[in-house]
């Protein structure tokens, strides 16, 4: 435990000497020891809270490596195969996601951090140990409860102890993670593809390992100070939002985030009501949209696709451990931006890059390029979902909405975006072999033609914003 949060200190470091805050000459560093105290505390808190994102992309493709041997070993038919022993996962993903809101705020978000830890726990050993393709979708749809819970928790507790500056780049955290989970996962499964007589068990039984490290690093952390002020706790919040804010107005600070609170319980209000129209609209169509650039699909059956393009089995797998590389390595890059750039132009930026390697890949397709032309495509779509959807939707939807509906908010976000992933990665092994690939691949250029329509007429920027402000300004667009 104790090397694992020197390894934290150190990678902080590095994300630290972006933050500095130079006087008017530019030469002598302000309040560097408070500054940087504090903001250790809140980074290592915030990659606490962030590795259920770990998880949650190891969970999300550990399955590409082993999806063909328990179709060839069951003897499941392509709807099957895709619709149960692989969708039950995504299933398990969108109940978590509809009802992880009640115990985000019921039991706070750090103890439905900690219970989501030991649904993955039992997920990895059940998995792995089962002998029939019924009770192993049983035992995925648990690990799916975890990971769509985890898209409300997680980002709602990193939103709500993050500075405004700070706050995109350490909700990012859980992005950044999420990628470095689904490398961790290409990596085991290539080099566990030789072992023992059924490979599949070692690939998804490895993630009770970081599941359970995740489990004991979350009893570390604090609970969320605007969820200890919604419940009365004035005091216990307070003492944590002395650690993590540096406003000399805490008072003031605790008046705000304590009258919004007030008020929602007291008018019983729900994100469904026509005030909250816009935020809902804005958390319905970036999670829609993510969904529709064929992502989930492609972590799913990243090596049955390079398979179809003619690479050999041990290429495509070793073709998906590019697409890891490529999208921690993209969503590093994400994370010095987003705070800079703002949230809206990196989905510019994504959003274009969807549009070119989308349409490469069709082509590749349609006109039987072969050889390295669809992973090199594919990389580019990679790079371009990290850059702007990958490290931008959890972000996003855990801004838009008031602190007294954030976790229902980002519930109905989350809900909508892992509903559209049970589908559509279900629907691949029908539609590559009915329509064919090319077509697959055509459509979903043409869903990104119209994100970017999305984000040039309606999305807002929410850089540097209080979350209180944001919760006020855009309900009160629509009264």
């Amino acid at each position: 435990m104790r090397i694992f949060y020197k390894l934290l200190k150190y990678k902080f470091l590095i994300f630290s000497r972006l933050n500095y805050h130079f006087d008017k000459n530019g030469y002598i560093l302000k309040n560097f020891n408070f500054y940087f105290n504090r903001m250790n505390k809140i980074v290592l808190w915030s990659l606490c809270a962030a590795f259920a994102g770990f998880l949650f992309g190891f969970d999300t493709v550990v399955i590409s490596g082993a999806e063909k041997q328990l179709q060839q070993i069951w003897h499941s038919s392509d709807a099957f195969h895709g619709t149960y022993v692989i969708g039950m996962a995504l299933w398990g993903t969108v109940a978590g996601a509809v009802f992880g809101g009640i115990p985000t705020n019921a039991l706070g978000r750090k103890k439905s951090l900690f219970f989501i830890g030991i649904l993955y726990v039992i997920s990895a050993l059940g998995s792995a140990l089962v002998d029939d393709p019924i009770t192993f979708g049983i035992f995925r749809f648990i690990g799916g409860l975890g990971v769509g819970a985890s898209t409300i928790a997680a980002p709602a507790y990193i939103s709500e102890i993050a500075p405004e500056k700070d706050r995109g780049r350490l909700v990012a955290f859980y992005q950044f993670n999420i990628v470095l989970g689904m490398l961790a996962a290409y990596a085991s499964n290539y080099l566990l593809r030789d072992s023992g007589s059924e490979p599949w068990r070692w690939m998804v039984g490895m993630e009770a390992l970081p599941a359970l490290i995740y489990t004991f690093l979350v009893l570390v952390i604090p609970q969320s100070p605007r969820w200890l002020i919604a419940q009365g706790k004035i005091e216990k919040a307070r003492s944590i939002l002395s650690k993590i804010d540096t406003s000399k107005n805490l008072d003031d600070k605790i008046a705000e985030i304590k009258r919004q609170a007030d008020h929602g319980k007291s008018s019983h209000e729900t994100i469904f009501m026509k005030k909250y129209r816009k935020p809902l609209i804005l958390a319905f169509l970036i999670a829609f949209f993510n969904q529709f650039s064929g992502i989930n699909a492609l972590l799913y059956y990243a090596p049955r696709i390079f398979e179809e393009a003619g690479l050999e089995e041990s290429a495509s797998l070793l073709s998906s451990i590019g697409v890891g590389v490529t999208n921690i390595i993209f969503t590093f890059m994400a994370l010095f931006l987003i705070d800079r750039l703002g949230r809206r132009t990196l989905m510019f930026i994504g959003s274009i890059g969807y549009i070119i390697s989308l349409s490469m890949v069709s082509a590749a397709f349609f006109l039987d390029w072969g050889g390295m032309s669809v992973p090199i495509f594919i990389f580019i779509f990679i790079a371009a979902h990290a850059i702007g959807q990958g490290s931008v939707i959890w972000v996003f939807i855990s801004e838009i909405f008031p602190n007294h509906l954030r976790a229902s908010g980002q519930a109905f976000g989350s809900s909508t975006h892992w509903v559209l992933a049970a589908i559509i990665p279900s629907l691949v092994p029908v539609l590559f072999g009915s329509i064919g690939p090319g077509w697959v691949f055509a459509c979903f250029a043409f869903m990104m033609v119209l994100q970017l329509l999305y984000v040039k007429f309606m999305m807002p920027e929410t850089k540097g914003k209080s979350l209180e402000d944001l919760g006020l300004g855009l309900s009160a667009a629509e009264e």
